[in-house]
């Protein structure tokens, strides 16, 4: 591959790597398993970028193949391995300014997230980042309409998970 291609590769991976951890967040529990993750993602976008046309923006590309890989592994993985929940592993310095109750309430929120199904994180994560359902909807290849009346059924699911812990 030429140069520049590597170096258009690199630009964009560096600008939205963001993404790739975020998702890497969701469907791991632990530091390992988020580092191999995340080169595995990487790796798949090094292949098909040759094959990215610019159709849509490089993060919504990025956001599919990402979730495609996230998902296939972690069907692969869920049958055979268990893991450390990640939570439980972090250790944080002692800070005046660090926000306990809201570290709860994250911790909290991923719990709920967990019990979704594959499609389900990825909608939730998507629409947390604040993504519009047309971006939504062409990342995760389902119709705008799918994806609101998916969205408001997480909704209720999260609430009924949430509500009774105070959240």
């Amino acid at each position: 591959m030429s140069d520049n291609l590597e170096h258009s590769f690199v630009k964009q991976l560096r600008e939205n790597q963001n993404i790739i951890h975020k998702i890497c967040r969701l469907y791991t529990n632990d530091d390992d398993a988020h580092k191999d993750l995340f080169q595995e993602i990487t790796i798949q976008l090094w292949k098909a970028f040759p094959k990215f046309r610019g159709d849509s923006k490089f993060s919504t590309w990025a956001y599919r193949v990402a979730l495609n890989t996230a998902i296939t592994l972690y069907r692969k993985t869920k049958r055979s391995i268990n893991t450390v929940e990640f939570e439980g592993r972090q250790h944080f310095l002692n800070d005046v300014e660090y926000d306990y109750e809201e570290e709860e309430q994250l911790k909290l929120m991923y719990q709920a997230v967990y019990q979704l199904n594959d499609i389900e994180k990825a909608l939730i994560f998507m629409y947390l980042e604040d993504k519009d359902y047309h971006e939504i909807s062409e990342t995760l290849g389902i119709s705008e309409v799918n994806a609101r009346v998916k969205m408001n059924r997480i909704k209720g699911k999260l609430k009924k998970i949430l509500n009774p812990l105070g959240i």
